[in-house]
């Protein structure tokens, strides 16, 4: 078989590149968040402040703060996912490129090795050439595979947004308080 250390090199840059973009993108998701609550805590309490009444403090944090804490939650939650599936997405592909090449790799391997073969070793060969066929399908095996995990994380991910927005909607918040 062909080896390629560039190839391989190459290929691995890109799955760094996609997961420090990732590290990234969630680094400023969560600066991002820390820095709206922070805003909106320091808002809710200059209300409570001026608030003398007890009850009237407690009823706008149980109304007010409690909700709009839960709106950012969701927020940076869609935002996180968002950024996991996209980097789950590019990781699918470059994993796809990596088994595609490799079957390229085996394919170009055995034609040389039957095609060089020597004489009189037909039996040989098709025992080589039957070997190269259940290598294929393992091939296939593992690219289903590793798709079907895939496409289950994104289900995961869009299972939690689709639960995430029915949560957040306002019929949903008025049957929760009730």
């Amino acid at each position: 078989m062909r080896n390629n250390p560039r190839k391989t090199i190459e290929t691995s840059k890109a799955l760094a590149q996609v997961a420090a973009e990732s590290a990234l993108a969630i680094t400023q998701i969560n600066q991002q968040a820390a820095q709206e609550l922070a805003g909106l805590f320091q808002k809710k309490v200059a209300e409570l402040l001026k608030t003398q009444d007890p009850k009237t403090a407690f009823d706008h944090v149980h109304a007010e703060v409690l909700q709009d804490a839960a709106k950012e939650v969701s927020q940076y939650r869609t935002k996180l996912m968002s950024v996991l599936s996209s980097g789950n997405q590019e990781l699918s592909q470059i994993a796809q490129s990596m088994i595609e090449e490799s079957k390229l790799d085996l394919i170009h391997f055995v034609n040389e090795a039957t095609n060089n073969a020597p004489p009189g070793s037909e039996a040989y060969v098709s025992v080589f050439k039957t070997s190269f066929n259940t290598a294929l399908q393992n091939f296939e095996l593992v690219r289903a595979a590793m798709a079907d995990s895939f496409n289950s994380f994104e289900k995961s991910v869009e299972g939690l947004s689709n639960l995430d927005a029915q949560s957040n909607r306002p019929e949903a918040s008025t049957k929760k308080r009730l």
